[in-house]
């Protein structure tokens, strides 16, 4: 089985910061040392021919004592003017080659050691120049240069190149971030607004502008692309709250019907049987419907529909519900209910409200009349489907003893009765 080790991916401002600061550092470095190396060049050319100088002088100086071949003075001669110059070792040597006088620095420690490896690897061969008299050579100097010259510029060549190369990364670093900022700001920006809109469904932000021209239009086009979403999403919502609307309304009277009903029941039992309150269900039915159906069309029969479910909206409670159950069924339901006589006031109401003439098309009208069953719970029923059925079975009998009464099912007459015209 193979194991991957998972390693966090870099930032794109790390990415870019990265990048600045090796850039800066890389080109501080190369410059610092093409600078060092031109300056040593050019310090090797000039302690050349300051060796040649020196030569030249302790050659003028130590003449007359070569000519006299007087060692002391020729040593004397040497020495003052060596120990004053970048000299390591100066002699004079006579025509033979015969060493006439020497003079050397005197080395100790480590840093002269490495100030003559310096000299041996900067500098020329030693510098040899000739005695002359009367244009005759009588003798030679020969030098060989002190590279301490050469090390304190090697050094502050270093101490520079440091230094420059630590200003460089901070301006890097700096100008680096002020540029991430006008590059990753705005794309920070988007990416919060894509995961609130990803996450949190959030397609009413936008992403703000950005001083970047690319950026800026990719931001704009972001913004349009979550416009288009927006409105696909509403558009999705009004049609899914209408399809939703039409799976539990009927259409021409706006009622709610039989599968919002029955629900809407299930929760008010479920309140009463915990709250131990009673719920009332009255079950409508018109009496005439048929014979206007049949005499005036069905334009005037849904009219009429629609007259009553108006009429019996307007008798009931707040919180009181009307449903149409289909045909020419309508369902009321009653919850919380305190007492029976509350919903056969109710009840009365109703069968009230048809008195008045029902307006038809073609400016023609009609007078119609309920018949009405109540069923109580827990009187009688404890579920949905028992007190539809007791309210319409009290229905049909109120039909049948008196057309436009109300009756209370378990009881053997009506209880009341409000007699309408036809």
């Amino acid at each position: 089985m193979k194991l991957f080790s998972w390693k966090a991916r870099p930032t794109l401002g790390s990415v870019i910061g990265r990048g600045h600061l090796i850039v800066a550092l890389v080109a501080v470095a190369m410059a610092s040392v093409s600078l060092t190396l031109l300056g040593v060049l050019a310090l090797r050319v000039y302690a050349d021919h300051n060796l040649h100088l020196i030569a030249r002088s302790i050659s003028y100086t130590v003449e007359a004592a070569v000519v006299f071949n007087d060692k002391a003075a020729a040593t004397e001669a040497l020495a003052i003017i060596a120990s004053t110059e970048e000299v390591a070792d100066a002699r004079v040597l006579d025509a033979q080659g015969q060493l006439i006088a020497q003079w050397q620095r005197v080395e100790t420690g480590l840093f002269s050691e490495l100030e003559m490896q310096i000299t041996r690897a900067l500098l020329e061969k030693p510098v040899s120049l000739p005695i002359e008299h009367q244009d005759r050579e009588i003798g030679r100097v020969l030098l060989i240069g002190h590279g301490g010259s050469l090390m304190r510029f090697l050094l502050s060549g270093l101490a520079g190149i440091v230094l420059c190369t630590a200003i460089s990364a901070w301006v890097a670093l700096y100008l680096a971030r002020r540029q991430l900022r006008a590059i990753i700001g705005p794309l920070h920006s988007l990416a919060a607004v894509a995961h609130a809109a990803r996450s949190e469904r959030a397609l009413d932000r936008r992403v703000p502008p950005a001083q970047i021209a690319e950026l800026d239009n990719l931001g704009n086009d972001f913004n349009a692309l979550l416009g288009e979403l927006e409105s696909w999403q509403t558009h999705l919502q009004n049609e899914n709250e209408t399809l939703a609307h039409q799976a539990t309304h009927d259409s021409l009277t706006g009622l709610p019907n039989r599968a919002f009903f029955e629900g809407r029941l299930m929760r008010a039992l479920r309140n009463g049987k915990k709250h131990d309150e009673r719920v009332a269900v009255l079950f409508l039915d018109s009496d005439r419907f048929k014979g206007i159906n049949d005499n005036f069309g069905h334009a005037s029969g849904d009219a009429v529909l629609v007259a009553i479910a108006n009429r019996v909206r307007a008798q009931l409670r707040e919180d009181d519900l009307v449903a149409r159950l289909g045909g020419d069924e309508f369902a009321v339901l009653l919850a919380p209910l305190h007492t029976v006589e509350d919903a056969e006031h109710i009840a009365d109401k109703i069968l009230a409200s048809m008195d008045m003439p029902i307006t038809l098309p073609g400016d023609s009208s009609v007078v119609t009349s309920l018949s009405i069953g109540i069923a109580v719970y827990p009187d009688h029923g404890a579920t949905p489907g028992a007190l539809l059925n007791a309210a319409d079975a009290a229905m049909y009998q109120a039909k049948r003893l008196s057309r436009g009464a109300q009756f209370t099912a378990g009881s053997e007459r009506p209880v009341d009765s409000v007699h309408t015209r036809s």
